[in-house]
């Protein structure tokens, strides 16, 4: 078996977990947007006293602009947080903000709309918790985490004492 999950097993990064799933694309966009806006805020901070422009700035001025970009960095680095982990617990899931842990009892299933830029947990009484770690653009790292995922949740979901399901 490879995939996603498996990569992070084999860097020790999350003991006690079945898989755990990160997404591939959107860390290295955020990771370069939030240098671009840190760096370009500190050059326009250093810049703002250059030339006259009528309006005079201060050092706290040029300080604030600086401050700014590394707080809105820090923000898009955000991005860089998502995570599923799967496990004999249920799914812990961390989107953006936050980490929740949904027990298997609560979860109907594991979907992925067509069109839609993640997958999703489904909930009973049709509610959902997006699952940002499994996400469109990483195409076909999604399709295997996707699989990986619906395996492990199959695995806990059989009622105990049931025969498991033959595959023909």
């Amino acid at each position: 078996m490879s995939g996603p999950a498996v990569e992070d097993k084999q860097r020790g990064s999350d003991t006690g977990w079945d898989a755990v799933i990160r997404p591939h694309l959107t860390p290295y966009f955020a990771y370069g947007a939030a240098f671009v806006i840190v760096a370009a805020h500190i050059a326009v901070g250093v810049l703002l006293k250059v030339g006259s422009s009528g309006v005079i700035f201060q050092t706290a001025d040029q300080v604030g602009i600086a401050l700014l970009g590394v707080v809105i960095g820090c923000l898009v680095l955000m991005f860089a947080r998502p995570r599923l982990r799967v496990g004999a617990a249920g799914l812990s899931v961390r989107n953006l903000l936050g980490n929740k842990l949904i027990p298997w009892s609560e979860v109907v299933g594991i979907s992925f709309p067509a069109g839609a830029r993640w997958a999703r947990v489904d909930l009973p009484d049709d509610e959902y918790i997006p699952l940002m770690a499994i996400q469109s653009v990483d195409k076909e790292r999604a399709v295997v985490a996707m699989e990986q995922v619906r395996e492990l949740l199959h695995t806990y979901q059989q009622q105990p004492g049931s025969p498991p399901d033959e595959q023909h």
